[in-house]
């Protein structure tokens, strides 16, 4: 099928940077985005044109590295998928698809469709970990743990950190990411020690980064490509009461 393709370039976070309209005219349904644009990029190479930079790396929708803005949303028009799982069949033949970066303070762009998201490294960094000495790995049942909460955990730690609730949030909020990161410890005992410090640390280095705030629009969730829900934000809003209160 043939695409017209509207495509973000940008030299450098220097650099103004404006929109670029490329024609595709054998693009095979079967491809998935990341491959049309790989084929994009091999006719602009023989043509002694700068290749598009953008992130990517497992290309199995684990890693969270190839997020773009795709038709006016993050990671293209179906639910639950990242920029690499999206296939080119969700597109007409002879539509206009326009890409961009992410788009937020916190996330400043590299080069193109790259953005330096280090932000989301420096917050986990924050804490986002256990760092009290357990000793060695316990038996996998020594600890009992209610099913529930189990869940839970499990739940939010599926969060591959990709920022697409940043780029979708009016606010570029991180508020989903760092919850979800709060809550998969939170309901284990393990992260309880350190529970007061991690919420006060992580929310803190989020306003220092140049996060926005959350007003609760619910963008991130409905964009998520994991599907992490709103009720993470809840847990570390009481969380961090709590640690503000005691």
């Amino acid at each position: 099928m043939k695409i017209t393709l509207k495509i973000w370039r940008q030299k450098s976070h220097l650099d103004k940077g404006g929109f670029v309209t490329y024609k595709m005219d054998d693009v095979s349904r079967e491809m998935t985005f990341l491959e049309m644009l790989d084929s994009l990029n091999e006719k602009l190479i023989k043509e002694n044109i700068d290749p598009i930079a953008f992130d990517s790396d497992c290309r199995e929708g684990i890693c969270g590295a190839c997020g773009l803005y795709i038709n006016g949303r993050p990671n293209g028009p179906p639910k639950g998928v990242t920029t690499c799982q999206l296939n080119m069949s969700v597109f007409k033949d002879r539509e206009t698809i326009t890409v961009e970066p992410w788009r937020a303070r916190a996330f400043p762009v590299i080069k193109d469709l790259v953005v330096d998201r280090s932000s989301l490294d420096k917050l986990i960094q924050a804490g986002g970990f256990i760092s009290a000495n357990t000793g060695a790995a316990p038996d996998a049942n020594s600890i009992p743990i209610a099913k529930e909460k189990a869940e839970i955990a499990f739940d939010a730690g599926t969060c591959i950190g990709c920022g697409t609730c940043v780029a979708t949030c009016k606010n570029a909020s991180a508020m989903l990411f760092i919850s979800a990161k709060i809550s998969q410890f939170a309901v284990l005992p393990q992260g309880r020690i350190e529970a007061k410090k991690r919420v006060q640390d992580m929310v803190g280095k989020m306003d220092e980064l140049g996060f926005g705030n959350c007003t609760n629009t619910g963008a991130c969730e409905a964009e998520c490509p994991k599907e992490i829900t709103l009720s993470n934000i809840a847990r570390m809003n009481r969380e961090f009461y709590k640690a503000k209160l005691s």
